[in-house]
């Protein structure tokens, strides 16, 4: 049985991953030292989790890893918030790759590019949405 799915994403540099997602309430949990930076770390909020890792760590990591550490494709990540125009209000100064929209699903959603280069979704369900 599943328990829980923490994506891991690839970035050059996680610090300024880090303060993007400090902005909505996450914490730095894990960090793991590399070189003059950090090179794995897992942010949480609640029962939340994200990890980043950087792309020098994952190839030292695994083999297997190699292809994900040369990608340089964005994940994306679609995060469900309270309050959405709050977390934009947050965000402030970063890219906005998806303007505030309503959608036929019911949410209000906005994305933007955070500095690793992923594209986060953050959706706020109204009433109507609940019941469907």
């Amino acid at each position: 049985m599943i328990i829980q799915v923490t994506p891991n994403l690839v970035a050059d540099r996680i610090e300024p991953s880090i303060e993007f997602f400090e902005k909505v309430g996450f914490t730095l949990d894990v960090q793991v030292p590399e070189d003059d930076h950090i090179g794995f770390a897992i942010l949480v909020n609640g029962s939340n989790q994200i990890m980043y890792q950087t792309r020098q760590s994952l190839r030292e990591d695994a083999e297997a890893f190699i292809p994900a550490a040369e990608s340089k494709g964005p994940s994306l990540l679609f995060i469900t918030v309270s309050d959405v125009e709050g977390v934009a209000a947050k965000l402030e100064g970063h890219e906005v790759v998806m303007k505030m929209r309503d959608t036929f699903y019911g949410a209000k959603e906005i994305s933007f590019l955070e500095p690793a280069g992923h594209v986060v979704t953050f959706a706020e369900f109204g009433e109507d949405a609940k019941d469907a």
